[in-house]
């Protein structure tokens, strides 16, 4: 999967989302995973907040970044599972324009590889909203390291070949 050096890197800014009942900034390692890898790779934390597991509270903080010119992306982590609390796919449901059913698929893939039969019960998602991507990841730290290392680490990088998530942003309003 190459990276074509002789293209420039567009940083992309993001917000990171966890979804949980319990996690605070101090705890939340899987937020602090997003983040930390994001950085490192030379994107902009445009926002960072924590909501309870409550459809009403993600999609009025998902529609607001989704409304924020400033904000190009954002990554949630937590409640895709499918206990009564996990209801961060229905959240996006009432968010999202367009589903990209293929990272979904993808990151279920890539995690039947590390936690076999397993990775059955994550409903990990995304879409496009308004021209800003939106992607659902489950709450672990480990899924959240896959998500970024296996899938958003290369498509948010707009000098990934043959084409990357980046270099349609211009077109997403069309």
């Amino acid at each position: 999967m190459p990276i074509d050096e002789s293209r420039p890197f567009k940083p992309v800014r993001i917000a990171v989302l966890t979804v949980s009942d319990t996690r605070t900034l101090a705890d939340d390692r899987s937020g602090q995973t997003l983040v930390d890898r994001l950085t490192e790779a030379g994107h902009i934390l445009a926002d960072r907040a924590i909501v309870k597991d409550d459809v009403p509270a993600i999609v009025k903080t998902l529609n607001r970044w989704v409304a924020d010119p400033m904000v190009d992306c954002v990554i949630t982590t937590g409640g895709t599972g499918v206990t009564g609390r996990d209801v961060t796919p229905e959240a996006f449901e009432q968010v999202c324009e367009k589903d990209i059913p293929g990272f979904g698929e993808l990151f279920r893939m890539l995690s039947y590889q590390k936690i076999g039969t397993s990775t059955v019960q994550s409903r990990a998602l995304a879409g496009v909203a308004n021209g800003t991507y939106l992607f659902g990841l489950p709450g672990s730290t480990g899924a959240c390291k896959d998500g970024w290392d296996d899938i958003l680490k290369t498509q948010l990088d707009s000098r990934f070949r043959p084409c990357n998530f980046v270099e349609l942003m211009p077109r997403l309003r069309e």
